[in-house]
């Protein structure tokens, strides 16, 4: 190892590494070690007694980058803020793992140089043979429906399809593949580790909304917040809300676990509260319905099922569930005409 580059490029400050060039000689600083006044000769055999340090140095200036959210995003999946380079190399060796949102990525040492992996979290123990292997422009592809052949409109729902790779690519493929997957999550993580990330409440994207959409400037706090409950939770969004009401009135909700923040209501939020705003513009009405108190219960079960989506995971055998497929069509058929139930003022 020729340690000649880091001293000709000195000034240099990297990861605990610091290398200045004087009149008088080389000042070295490592952690809890500061030596000046030193030859070219001795800069060097002090260098090469810490090759972590120069290889280390040698990466990120490969890498380059700086201040960019690229770089940021892969010196966060190796520690690179808070671990030491000798102890990162070692760590690296056996490979590092991340997850970000359903993603789990991986980084090992190549050489001086590093390579990433990419799957599926669940797939994490699964051998590599039993996986699709796929470069990033494929996973674009492959992520735009769930493992149930269902579009995925929304990026960020926790319903990522599992059994494929993404193996052995380097760093700016790393960072556009996960781009593919959760766009905007990388560059939203890195301004929000700035204190810079521009958050766009929900009043005032509302009063954005121009045409069909201008409505849903029209929903109070109390319809946003119920809105926010059904759309904006980790069952339904990997996303971690930033977001409120208004700078000044924080929605009672959940913000959510992720790693990476929502900024603004999305697309999705917006189009569902266009729909909300006009339904709360009904009028209230008082019905009665005649139901014993097991179909009370059952339409209770429905309800939940619908919203937590397992109304498909229920077995048509397992009729003590009140949202079995056979049980609702029994209640229909007893309860209901041309599909509507029946109230008893009807």
């Amino acid at each position: 190892m020729n340690p000649k580059d880091v001293l000709d490029d000195a000034p240099v400050s990297c990861d605990g590494l610091e290398v200045h060039h004087y009149p008088e000689g080389y000042t070295v600083r490592l952690p809890g070690k500061t030596r000046g006044r030193l030859s070219e000769r001795e800069a060097r055999e002090l260098l090469n007694a810490n090759p972590a340090y120069v290889k280390n140095y040698r990466h990120w200036k490969r890498v380059g980058g700086q201040g960019t959210p690229r770089r940021a995003f892969l010196r966060h999946l190796e520690g690179a803020d808070t671990h030491r380079p000798p102890e990162r190399y070692d760590a690296l060796e056996g490979g590092l793992r991340t997850e970000w949102g359903e993603l789990e990525i991986r980084v090992r040492r190549a050489g001086t140089d590093r390579r990433y992996g990419l799957r599926h979290r669940a797939d994490s123990e699964r051998p590599l043979e039993e996986l699709d292997s796929l470069d990033p422009l494929d996973l674009r592809e492959r992520v735009k429906h769930s493992d149930d052949g269902r579009y995925r409109p929304l990026k960020t729902a926790p319903t990522l399809p599992t059994g494929w790779v993404v193996e052995g690519i380097e760093g700016a493929d790393l960072v556009r593949a996960v781009d593919f997957v959760y766009p905007a999550t990388v560059a939203n993580w890195h301004r929000e580790s700035e204190g810079e990330l521009d958050v766009s409440h929900f009043r005032e994207t509302a009063e954005r909304q121009t045409g069909i959409y201008g409505v849903v400037e029209e929903l109070d706090v109390d319809a946003v917040e119920w809105l926010t409950e059904a759309a904006c939770v980790d069952s339904q969004c990997l996303k971690r809300r930033e977001w409120d009401e208004d700078p000044e009135t924080e929605l009672d909700v959940t913000r959510g676990e992720g790693a990476f923040p929502c900024r603004e209501p999305c697309s999705l939020f917006v189009a569902a509260a266009r729909k909300m705003a006009i339904l709360e513009n009904e009028e209230e009405r008082e019905y009665t319905f005649s139901l014993t108190p097991s179909e009370k219960a059952q339409l209770d079960d429905m309800i939940d099922a619908l919203a937590e989506g397992r109304a498909g995971e229920i077995r048509d055998a397992d009729v003590n569930d009140g949202a079995n497929r056979y049980r609702a069509r029994y209640l229909r058929a007893k309860r209901s005409e041309d599909g509507e139930l029946q109230a008893v003022d009807d």
